[in-house]
């Protein structure tokens, strides 16, 4: 099983445990709302787009509600069964769901008391390198000082540089960690694990 179906599953068995109503680091989210939002990512494009495209966050809400109204415990484990084949997901689990169930599962985890970071393989840590070298740059791009990540055990990632100036080693923002915590920040956890060293209030993080 892939790391994205490993996460998929952990997840699964998580939000079972804790109940419809536990706490994640999503603003405004217990795990029903995770839950949800899940399972319509994958189901229903028609209401995800509205994650994306403000003219349709209405019909993303009302499918939202409509969702949350189906037993707890059997829309968690309709995500769990993955995404049906008519899905992009479906072929692209791996790759699209690497972050997004890694991410959730943390949202969740570190919510509810599990705050210690977990340990990963070798091929694993190399994946959260390789997204975070995709991703990092276009979602740190607006930050007012370059920005370099330094992964554990890989090589650093520089995003935001606009001048140059992060090849002369000055004026910059450095942040080190091991990759998944890295990915994490990131994507705006600040429970992340990380160090950091320089201006930290020169770092504006975005979105995808």
């Amino acid at each position: 099983m892939s790391f994205s179906g490993t996460e998929r599953n952990r997840l699964a068995d998580l939000l079972i445990d804790l109940g419809s109503d536990a706490a994640t680091l999503c603003e405004g989210w217990t795990t029903h709302d995770m839950a949800a939002h899940l399972w319509l990512r994958e189901h229903r494009p028609d209401a995800a787009a509205g994650m994306f495209i403000p003219a349709l966050s209405g019909h993303l809400d009302k499918v939202t509600k409509q969702v949350k109204e189906r037993d707890y415990v059997e829309l968690v484990n309709a995500w769990r069964a993955g995404p049906p084949k008519w899905s992009p997901f479906f072929l692209l689990d791996s790759q699209a769901n690497f972050a997004e169930h890694f991410i959730h599962h943390e949202d969740v985890r570190r919510a509810n008391g599990q705050t210690e970071p977990r340990d990963f393989s070798a091929a694993v840590d190399d994946q959260f390198t390789a997204t975070l070298r995709r991703f990092a740059p276009l979602m740190l791009k607006k930050s007012r000082l370059p920005v370099i990540l330094h992964p554990a055990g890989g090589q650093r990632i520089v995003a935001a540089d606009k001048r140059g100036v992060a090849e002369r080693g000055d004026a910059v923002v450095a942040i080190s960690g091991q990759p998944a915590e890295l990915l994490l920040w990131v994507y705006g956890r600040d429970v992340a694990q990380v160090e950091i060293t320089g201006d930290e209030s020169a770092i504006v993080k975005s979105s995808l």
